[in-house]
């Protein structure tokens, strides 16, 4: 009876699409995309949209529904699939590369490829790379963010230590040891969490691809108990937690926005949306703030890898706003002057944007400009030169999202100190071969 139902879903796909396609109105009715993060301040550039595109969705609205991560979204996606709730199902989700391997293998994403395709030249290279399965196009991109570096300029000159050193990662563990031993242990070079998002920000996202570490092999096999490159990213992250350059708290809460405006907490390595969460919750240090490119490791010589945001439509059994989601994210990053206007009221509010990812756009000065929450220099330019000399990001495998909670267990046990970092990976190694054992690579 699934496998029934897919082919039924996919037979509606295509014809829905097509049709829809040539469609001039769109019947009355709520768009509903599941996303992380603020999803309030996308709402607003969507519902200016949608007034502005009245002549062909007259009676349409449009609901971003906010979901706590993305992994939940995808399960109630899938639960809804397979209980046969089609019409509680979704017409978009905001996806990372995890997310669209897993729906798309269960047949629950639309095929994007012919549309993105047609317009990819007006986009910066490789920005659908990572929607890209065995040819196929299954998301559209929303943002390629590189990975940063944000730090407290205004800590490091009371303490005098250079940040230009922190372009290497030998560098950075450096400035760390500066500011612990000059402040009396007052201040941490960064942060790490108990829960997910240690493994999430600071490993798959962050060290692990600049290590050039792997899970798998090229054969599917698990190697990340061997790996050097894991060996590496890991073993960093270890040394900065052992020698007590972290600071123990919960990421997003005000506990880590309060250490951080009290001084206790100097850089951030994470990606740029970070930028969004600063602007927002600190008010103390607001203007000492300054972002530059991730440290290299010397081993390997590469800068941050792009974490790609997209959005995926649902293949939810009707697809009759397939057409208009795909408009709306066509003009979002092509309508510069919308685009600016909507940016210039996130600054106002302290709202969540990204930079485009269209050539044209990017050739605004517009995004170029100094903002007074970075001392007067431009994080937007920080975040295009942080696309420079990027690190590959780690193969995705159908396997992953259950690869990520079995690794996230093993690194939130190791922040709790209930067990080293090599018996970290060598749990991690096992219970991967396990459980899930070899897995295909795409």
């Amino acid at each position: 009876m699934k496998r029934l139902m897919s082919l039924v879903l996919a037979l509606v796909m295509v014809l829905g699409v097509a049709a829809l396609a040539s469609a001039e109105t769109y019947p009355d009715g709520t768009v509903s995309i599941y996303c992380t993060g603020q999803p309030q301040f996308l709402q607003m550039y969507f519902d200016d949209w949608l007034e502005r595109n009245r002549d062909i969705a007259p009676g349409v609205t449009i609901e971003l529904v906010q979901i706590e991560t993305q992994a939940a979204g995808r399960q109630k996606i899938s639960m809804d699939y397979l209980a046969g709730a089609y019409d509680d199902m979704p017409d978009a989700i905001y996806s990372d590369a995890v997310g669209i391997v897993d729906l798309a293998s269960s047949g629950l994403l639309v095929d994007m490829t012919d549309f993105y395709t047609a317009n990819a030249d007006l986009f910066v290279d490789g920005a659908a790379n990572d929607a890209t399965i065995q040819g196929k196009i299954w998301g559209l991109p929303d943002s390629v963010r590189p990975q940063l570096l944000f730090y407290n300029a205004d800590l490091f000159e009371q303490y005098g230590v250079d940040p230009a050193q922190m372009t290497t990662m030998e560098g950075y563990l450096e400035a760390g040891r500066q500011l612990k031993e000059k402040s009396g242990g007052e201040v941490y070079l960064s942060y790490i969490d108990p829960t997910t998002y240690t493994w999430r920000y600071w490993g798959r996202r962050g060290l692990m691809p600049q290590a050039n570490a792997r899970i798998w092999d090229d054969e599917g096999n698990v190697v990340i108990g061997s790996d050097e490159g894991a060996k590496l990213a890991l073993g960093f992250l270890d040394t900065l937690n052992t020698e007590g350059l972290l600071y123990k708290t919960t990421m997003m809460q005000p506990p880590l926005y309060e250490a951080t405006d009290n001084g206790q907490i100097a850089t951030f390595y994470i990606g740029a949306f970070w930028d969004e969460f600063l602007r927002a919750n600190l008010t103390k240090t607001a203007g000492a703030w300054r972002a530059m490119s991730a440290p290299v490791f010397s081993e390997v010589g590469t800068a941050g890898a792009p974490v790609s945001n997209f959005l995926c439509v649902v293949n939810n059994g009707t697809n009759e706003y397939a057409g208009l989601i795909q408009k709306m994210w066509f003009d979002f990053h092509t309508d510069n002057e919308n685009r600016k206007a909507w940016v210039n009221e996130m600054v106002e509010i302290g709202g969540a944007y990204s930079n485009p990812i269209t050539k044209a756009m990017l050739e605004d000065p517009f995004w170029q400009e100094t903002a007074a929450f970075y001392g007067d220099t431009s994080f937007r330019q920080a975040e295009g030169e942080g696309l420079n000399n990027p690190s590959k990001n780690m193969t995705v495998t159908i396997k992953d999202a259950e690869a990520d909670t079995i690794i996230s267990a093993e690194i939130e046990k190791y922040v709790a100190g209930e067990q080293t970092m090599d018996e970290a990976i060598a749990n991690m190694d096992k219970e991967l071969k396990s459980r899930i054992g070899q897995t295909e690579i795409p």
